[in-house]
């Protein structure tokens, strides 16, 4: 009889342990994928910023290029105004 309960909490514990692997195996799985999510998050987050980059260089090229022209278009009224000032002075 002894032989037969060593028999039984030798399968007993033998259960157990495949249990805990069968989890320790399905947490490494899970692990896995939650980095893999991760790692797809990381790129996503890298695109969009090097979107956000780009747009934003060229919001600033059209920002300077605007300033350019405001300058451009303030000296020709300025220019104007003063030619229609010499013409009323006349």
């Amino acid at each position: 009889m002894p032989a037969e309960k060593t028999l039984d909490l030798a399968l007993s514990e033998l259960s157990a342990a495949i249990g805990s692997l069968e989890n320790a195996v399905d947490a490494r799985i899970e692990r896995q994928r939650e980095s893999s999510d991760a790692e797809g998050e990381v790129r996503r987050v890298h695109a969009d910023r090097s979107r956000l980059a780009q747009e934003l260089d060229q919001s600033q090229f059209r920002a300077n290029r605007l300033e350019e022209v405001n300058r451009e278009v303030s000296r020709r009224l300025v220019t104007a105004m003063e030619t229609i000032r010499a013409v009323l002075d006349r």
